[in-house]
């Protein structure tokens, strides 16, 4: 058994020659670096691949965000007069026609800004015969516009709106002045909306 080893670990090492180990050697190196390029290619892909898909999903944000639009009524349902009070109230609009982007909050009657952009919005509100009524727009805390009626002598309607650059955060809403009535009912007469015109 031993003889036979012998000779065969001879014919492989007559079959196999130096110059043969060398291009053998050669091309095990090869592989080598085809394998590291392969593995370094691979690595690129995949931070390719992470890079694209954090900006898909930073570009569905930001589509998410460009929808915003809103649309509510002063009452959800039935008919009352709202006032006087002795302090300027802000209104909270509970009918809710639409809320794309969720950016009008019905429990506080305040709209907040998700993106900076510009903005439209507009209100209407309704006053009852020999009741004065005064309304006002509002962008965080400072007066941007009003509807005004003076004891009307029938049933009075105003309605305003306006354009406006908002900031991320910045808030709207409206409020009734102090000794002042508005009424709303089934029909929603009294009603806040707005939207989104687009992103700065």
């Amino acid at each position: 058994m031993l003889i036979l080893v012998c000779v065969g670990v001879s014919l492989a090492h007559d079959l196999i020659t130096p110059e043969q180990l060398k291009n053998i050697e050669a091309r095990l190196t090869a592989t080598e670096e085809t394998l590291k390029e392969l593995k370094r290619e691979n690595e690129a892909l995949r931070i390719l691949t992470k890079v694209s898909s954090d900006k898909l999903e930073s570009v569905e944000a930001e589509s998410k965000a460009k929808k915003v639009a809103f649309s509510a009524g002063l009452l959800q349902s039935g008919s009352q007069e709202f006032g006087p009070f002795d302090t300027r109230k802000t209104l909270i609009y509970k009918k809710i026609f639409a809320n794309a982007g969720n950016a009008y909050d019905s429990s506080t009657g305040i709209f907040t800004a998700p993106v900076n952009g510009v903005y439209f919005f507009r209100f209407y509100a309704h006053a009852h015969p020999t009741k004065q009524m005064a309304v006002s727009l509002h962008k965080n805390n400072q007066i941007q516009c009003s509807v005004f009626s003076r004891h009307p002598a029938s049933n009075a309607n105003g309605s305003n709106g306006v354009v406006l650059s908002l900031d991320k955060g910045d808030q709207v809403f409206t409020q009734l002045w102090e000794n002042n009535w508005v009424y709303d009912d089934d029909l929603s007469y009294t009603s806040f909306s707005g939207f989104l015109l687009f992103q700065l």
